[in-house]
């Protein structure tokens, strides 16, 4: 299986999982401290965290997933939502404790 299939695997598997630089206990960057804490914010306690600084694979290819040069970032049921910043703009706005309604 292939880094791609691996990735697309995981995202389907669990319902938020958010690729960072870290884990959610222990974030290694600004950016990915901020989306754990926002996802916590939004009443989401069940997350999978994917450490891309494990696995240079990982890294890379998550990159080339969802299309999007930066990480952390986030999948709902699946779907790609964005990274730090449009967690904070989603979160401001109410979107984000909506999305990860059934999350808590």
């Amino acid at each position: 299986m292939d880094i791609q299939e691996q990735i697309r695997q995981l995202v389907n598997e669990h319902r938020v999982v958010l690729f960072m630089k870290g884990s959610k206990q222990f974030p290694q960057c600004g950016f990915s401290a901020r989306a754990v804490q926002l996802l916590q914010a939004a009443g989401c306690q069940d997350f999978v965290t994917v450490n891309v600084l494990e696995n240079e694979a990982v890294r890379q290819g998550i990159k080339e997933f969802a299309d999007w040069p930066t990480i952390p970032q986030l999948y709902v049921d699946g779907e790609f939502q964005g990274g730090c910043d449009i967690m904070t703009e989603m979160f401001e706005a109410g979107e984000l404790q909506t999305l990860l309604g059934g999350a808590a």
